[in-house]
């Protein structure tokens, strides 16, 4: 009973208690008959109910929110509905995919009624009916994928269910705000050998990786090469900054070939020249 109601038919039968006690026994009896209907039909509905009213079996109509008269005996509330957001959990397990792998879902489903007439009339318990459509709308869609889509693909497949559970409730007079899945749990010995693909997979990448920069390095010796090759003086150079920063180190022994050596010799790059220019003029 609301609070408004409670005081109504306490202010009514306090005055008609007085008028009784002081003499006046028919308004007596008139504020007491009229305390007894207000507690049997002023009703009150918050902002987010809807009372569904039978009259004599048949539908007479939707009240609230706010206060609101019904008949006594003749009028009957069937139902209170609740318009606001509602959540459902619900879940899949050993739900075969349509690759033959067996998981479990865990889903959340989050919904209103937004036709309460509808709600109350055409099905005997919309919230039992909402939890039993979206297990089963979850294992058709489970039943419809891939184990690959229904990992990486996880907003698709919420949109997917949500499409297909607002579908089915639509005439109780229910809509589907969103589903969300939770968790897909897939068998242990299954997570290992997708552990061991993707760990194949980062190799060979890596090992891809590698061979373009073993060929990118070889593109450049390749370069350098040629280079050196029309440049004796520079291979000279090179050569000196070589054994310059492996001397670098302090306390350290260094062996160097009699070639390497022998290639510091100012006299190597000028014959090199010389060669080169007497071929030249040949």
């Amino acid at each position: 009973m609301n609070p408004i109601t409670l005081l109504v038919t306490i202010v009514f039968g306090v005055i008609g208690a007085l008028l009784f006690v002081s003499g006046f026994f028919l308004p007596g009896i008139g504020f007491g008959v009229l305390a007894v209907l207000t507690l049997f039909s002023l009703k009150m509905a918050n902002n987010w109910e809807r009372f569904v009213i039978l009259r004599a079996g048949k539908l007479s109509s939707v009240k609230g929110p706010g206060l609101f008269v019904i008949i006594p005996v003749i009028d009957a509330i069937t139902a209170v509905i609740d318009e606001r957001i509602q959540t459902t959990q619900f879940n899949a397990e050993q739900a075969l995919t349509r690759d033959t792998v067996p998981v479990n879902v865990d889903a959340v489903i989050f919904w209103h009624v937004h036709d309460a007439q509808r709600a109350a009339l055409n099905i005997t318990n919309y919230r039992e009916a909402i939890d039993r459509v979206a297990q089963t709308s979850l294992r058709e869609m489970i039943g419809a994928s891939h184990l690959s889509a229904l990992l990486a693909e996880r907003k698709a497949a919420d949109e997917l269910l949500r499409a297909e559970i607002a579908q089915k409730t639509a005439e109780w007079g229910i809509s589907v705000n969103s589903v969300e899945i939770r968790d897909v749990a897939i068998p242990v010995g299954l997570q290992d050998a997708m552990s061991r693909q993707a760990q194949a997979e980062r190799e060979k990448e890596a090992r891809v990786i590698l061979g373009s920069a073993e060929a990118a390095i070889a593109a450049k010796f390749v370069e350098a090469a040629r280079t050196y090759a029309g440049e004796p003086a520079a291979l000279h150079l090179r050569a000196m900054n070589i054994i310059y920063e492996t001397t670098k180190e302090r306390g350290a022994t260094i062996l160097i070939p009699t070639s390497m050596v022998d290639s510091m010799s100012v006299a190597l790059p000028a014959a090199m020249l010389a060669q080169k220019d007497l071929g030249g003029k040949s």
